[in-house]
């Protein structure tokens, strides 16, 4: 009995779970993100990480888990040359039919200098690291896809959002909770502190970390957190 909750527990919480969902729930998404139907990112987010990544000056930029498209469709319009990749082909078809940059479908584990053929000033993770193992993978790997100095940002859910009792790292049960009700089968997702972040980052070889913690203006509460990690 016990060795069947574990299995059964795999089956509920693992990175496959989370792809699974997204393929499921692509169209639905394209939609919330084209009709601004997310309101913490056309209040706050979508623009903090867009001037987080300006700040930085990149001739280009990876974004990992682009979904479909729109962050390298606005960097573009600063004339950096950007790639955006997703495991999901319908999200990928969908910013290759929109065009303004270049897009590939690749999952995480796929994510290599042999596979990519270049390196990026800037590879960026917009609210698109909810695994664990495919997560630990990308950060091994990062320090070779980066040109010297480059950057490797993160977007996420600040740990003051979580609204429940439990405050540990780990895996937890996703949620569609304020979007349309075409969405179905929410993904799990693992659950890090910012010390665990803190911890990936310089585990992995970033010597220097900036934590920034975009706010409401209405409320001052933080929207997300941006996790700015440089090799030195």
């Amino acid at each position: 009995m016990v060795q069947k909750r574990k299995e059964n527990a795999m089956e509920k919480f693992s990175d496959k779970k989370i792809i699974d969902s997204w393929k499921k729930n692509a169209s639905p998404w394209v939609q919330a993100i084209r009709e601004g139907e997310i309101k913490s990112r056309i209040e706050v987010t979508n623009q903090a990480i867009v001037d987080v990544i300006l700040q930085r000056n990149p001739s280009n930029v990876l974004d990992i888990g682009c979904g479909e498209g729109w962050l390298i469709r606005r960097l573009t319009g600063f004339d950096i040359d950007g790639l955006g990749v997703d495991v999901v082909p319908e999200l990928i078809k969908t910013a290759q039919a929109a065009g303004g940059g270049r897009f590939k479908t690749l999952s995480y584990e796929e994510l290599t200098l042999d596979q990519l053929n270049e390196k990026f000033d800037v590879a960026v993770c917009n609210f698109s690291l909810i695994g664990k193992e495919s997560v630990e993978q990308l950060f091994e790997e990062m320090p070779s896809i980066l040109n010297p100095m480059g950057a490797f940002i993160i977007q996420t859910i600040h740990p003051e959002a979580i609204e429940d009792d439990n405050t540990g790292y780990g895996w937890r049960s996703g949620s569609w909770d304020g979007f349309n009700d075409q969405f179905s089968d929410p993904a799990p997702w693992y659950f890090r502190t910012i010390t665990n972040w803190k911890a990936l980052f310089s585990q992995n070889g970033f010597a220097q970390l900036e934590v920034i913690e975009p706010k409401y203006q209405n409320t001052g509460m933080p929207a997300s957190v941006i996790f700015v990690g440089e090799i030195g």
